[in-house]
């Protein structure tokens, strides 16, 4: 089946400028990622923020780091210990609010700064001992803010896993702001809901049976509070990795659909291309593939209208590698 976000408008994606190649680091330089800005940047649009140069610190700037004082852990500059944190709380309550606008589906943030960092950044006792325990001050107000939002730092993106896991999450956003953007039926969630059954059980079948339950019983909700308890339920189901496992499941699952219509040859194959993948002799894009060719030879509405056939775009090739 084919993915229609192209013609959609442009996804939209917070990033921390740096990682565009932008100099705005406290040394004066950039942390350019090639995934993002040559493959990735095809398919979205950025909407770049450095909190550090926005609120106003400068380029070069003295380094800072989070230290913990007493229970609080605040953001001091490492050389003269001046305390930011305040100015930089100040700052990041603002610009939070500014990107609500921006109708963001996604935001990569740069791992391990004190700023943008997303989880175990470096927190300092006071007598100079480091733990991994800590997360930038405006990647905590902007986590906080969007909580069903997919957030990823890019460090983690080096993962196969964690890469199609983030860009997957990033188009589904992306669906379901457009599903609940204005006026919205019980039959256009319906609808929603059944298009990504396979995408659920390949995170979570737990979750799309609570899911399921939940559309199930919503004649009567509220439409706010069945949109808001939708989104959060669906999106954190997606934040569970999809594991060989589970994938396996889901294409035997979408194997038998063919048992009436493959010849012996064909189904053998089939069998042979889903335990391979099994067996991690091939990625997944093999069996994948060979499903989708059968979905479109036979016509099985049920599954073209899957989007677990094609959840992003193929030519990101992240199936390739996982």
């Amino acid at each position: 089946m084919n993915d229609d976000s192209r013609a959609s408008p442009p996804i939209r994606i917070g990033i921390s400028s740096c990682l565009l190649g932008r100099p705005v680091r406290f040394d004066g330089g950039h942390k350019r990622d090639p995934f993002l800005t040559e493959i990735f940047a095809a398919f979205v649009e950025w909407v770049p923020v450095c909190p550090e140069v926005e609120c106003g610190f400068g380029t070069p700037r003295e380094s800072m780091r989070l230290v913990r004082v007493a229970a609080d852990v605040r953001l001091l500059t490492v050389r003269t210990a001046v305390d930011l944190t305040d100015r930089m709380a100040t700052y990041t309550r603002r610009r939070v609010a500014e990107l609500d606008v921006e109708e963001l589906c996604g935001y990569v943030l740069k791992k391990d700064s004190p700023s943008c960092g997303m989880a175990r950044v470096k927190t300092y006792g006071t007598r100079g001992v480091a733990e991994k325990t800590g997360r930038g001050v405006f990647a905590s107000g902007l986590i906080g803010r969007f909580p069903a939002l997919p957030v990823e730092e890019e460090g983690r993106l080096a993962d196969p896993r964690l890469r199609e896991n983030f860009v997957e999450r990033v188009f589904a956003y992306a669906r379901l702001r457009r599903l609940f953007s204005g006026r919205w039926s019980m039959g256009a969630l319906v609808a929603f809901h059944t298009a990504h059954k396979l995408i659920l059980m390949a995170h979570s079948p737990e979750a799309y049976r609570q899911l399921g339950r939940l559309v199930a019983r919503a004649g009567g909700a509220a439409r706010a509070e069945l949109e808001q308890r939708y989104t959060g339920m669906f999106m954190s189901a997606l934040t569970v990795i999809a594991t060989p496992r589970r994938h396996v499941n889901v294409l035997q699952h979408m194997a038998g659909y063919f048992k009436g219509q493959l010849d012996v040859e064909s189904k053998r194959e089939l069998a042979a291309a889903i335990d391979d993948y099994r067996r991690r002799l091939v990625p997944l894009v093999v069996p994948m593939t060979l499903l989708q060719h059968h979905v479109r030879v036979h016509g099985v509405a049920y599954l073209a209208g899957q989007l677990y056939l094609a959840p992003h775009p193929k030519e990101l090739m992240l199936r390739n590698h996982v």
